[in-house]
C-alpha cells in the first residue's frame, strides 16, 4: 500500500477552473459594454438612432413657383421619304405671380418651340444625349419670348417620336 500512497503523492495537483471562468465572464461583460457603447452612440456615432427628430434641422422652404402648361405639339418630321411625328408636351416653371403674364404669351411660346423643333433632324431628336441640349435651347428661346426673369425652367413631360 505504500506504493499506492506514493503514486498519489506524485500526481500533479488539479488545475483550478476559476481563471477560465473569470475570463469568460469578463469577455461577455466587455463585449456587452462595447455593444451598448456603440449602439447608444458613445463610440463611433452621433447618438441619434433616428427616433429623435427634435435634433433634425427643418427643411428649407420651397421657393414659390408656379407651373404653366405648354399646349401639346405634334410635329411632322419628313426625312428621306420617311415620315414620323414628334409629340411634345411640357410645363414652364415660372416665378410666382408671373404665371398670368406668361400664360397670355403661350401662343408665341408654342410658335417658337414649333419652329425650333421642326428645324431639327430626326437623328438629333433620336439621340438620347441631345435631350439636355435641346431642353436648354428651347428654354433660352422661351426666355427670349416672355422676357428674362419670368421663366426659371422648362420641364419636358412628353417627348415621343412615332
Amino acid at each position: 500500500m505504500s506504493d499506492a500512497s506514493e503514486a498519489e503523492a506524485e500526481a500533479p495537483p488539479k488545475k483550478s477552473k476559476l481563471p477560465p471562468l473569470i475570463g469568460l465572464v469578463l469577455a461577455v461583460a466587455l463585449g456587452g459594454g462595447g455593444f451598448y457603447a456603440t449602439y447608444s452612440g458613445l463610440i463611433g456615432g452621433t447618438g441619434d438612432k433616428g427616433e429623435d427628430v427634435a435634433h433634425e434641422k427643418p427643411a428649407a422652404a420651397l421657393p414659390s413657383v408656379a407651373f404653366v402648361p405648354i399646349d401639346p405639339l405634334i410635329i411632322s418630321l419628313n426625312e428621306a421619304g420617311h415620315t414620323s411625328h414628334l409629340r411634345f408636351r411640357g410645363h414652364l416653371e415660372v416665378v410666382d405671380g408671373q404665371s398670368d403674364e406668361v400664360a397670355t404669351l403661350m401662343p408665341r411660346v408654342s410658335d417658337v418651340l414649333n419652329g425650333y423643333l421642326r428645324a431639327l433632324s430626326t437623328q438629333e431628336l433620336e439621340d438620347p444625349t441631345s435631350l439636355l441640349r435641346l431642353r436648354a435651347q428651347m428654354l433660352r428661346r422661351v426666355q427670349l419670348v416672355v422676357g428674362d426673369g419670368r421663366v426659371r425652367d422648362l420641364l419636358i413631360t412628353e417627348f415621343v417620336i412615332n
